[in-house]
């Protein structure tokens, strides 16, 4: 195994920096790392905000539901999907793309080339012994963060990065099985095979938080998801990504 794998196996979600801000050469490492990324047919359809005024940081933690760490890291990067740039350039060429940059697929590209991209950026703040958390609170108040941000038509936040010194050393959260998750040639249909995994899943899972919170929590995976999922949420996307300019055919 070598130190990439290492530090890939490693994640785990940091909630708790040291008062100590990014310098900038380790901001730019990161985002030139996020670039570096893979981007559908070199579309390049996103962007990355990184927010250093204090009072910035305050409200979009207020808007990401109070969340502190917002607020208290080393830096903060917001990914964006960006067809922004298109509209500029199709101006440029003297050709109209309103159709295509419309289109559900081209909303499906931004979001994955900004997925990717902050996944690279993720492993290069840890290699660099820093830790990170992913905020999505952000799409909580998608309005007042584009307000904030003023993000112009066809940039949409997507979600945050807090960066930063870790200051906590938590347990390494277990995830699915990997035989649940990979499937082979075909997807695994046998209900009584993906019951039976599920169940396994809840008993490590289970057994994860009563050591974290001595016996006080014994939650299951199947549990959390069907309380969450019975609740939905956000569920003004839609109409507000169609009038960002996305995701309309």
């Amino acid at each position: 195994m070598n130190q990439t794998i290492e530090t890939l196996l490693s994640h785990r979600s940091i909630r708790k920096f040291e008062d100590r801000a990014l310098s900038g050469e380790q901001i730019r490492t990161i985002v030139e790392s996020a670039q570096a990324a893979s981007t559908s047919s070199f579309i390049q359809a996103y962007s990355i905000i990184g927010i250093k005024n204090p009072e910035t940081k305050k409200k979009l933690a207020e808007l990401a539901g109070n969340q502190p760490y917002v607020e208290e890291n080393g830096h903060f990067f917001v990914f964006c999907a960006d067809l922004h740039r298109h509209d500029v350039l199709a101006e440029m060429e003297g050709v109209t793309i309103d159709e295509s940059l419309e289109s559900t697929e081209k909303f499906m590209v931004a979001v994955i080339d900004a997925a990717l991209a902050a996944q690279n950026a993720v492993i290069a703040a840890e290699s660099m012994g820093l830790g990170a958390v992913y905020i999505g609170g952000l799409r909580n108040s998608l309005k007042e963060v584009s307000e904030l941000l003023k993000t112009p038509q066809r940039v949409l936040p997507l979600f945050g990065l807090a960066v930063g010194y870790p200051a906590q050393n938590p347990d390494k959260k277990p995830r699915i099985h990997f035989e649940h998750v990979y499937h082979e040639d075909v997807y695994e249909t046998d209900e009584n095979v993906y019951k039976k995994e599920l169940k396994e899943y809840n008993e490590l899972i289970s057994e994860y938080y009563r050591e974290r919170t001595s016996g006080k929590r014994s939650d299951t995976w199947t549990g959390q998801m069907a309380s969450m999922l019975s609740k939905p949420t956000r569920m003004y996307m839609k109409e507000f990504t169609e009038t960002k300019g996305f995701n309309k055919r």
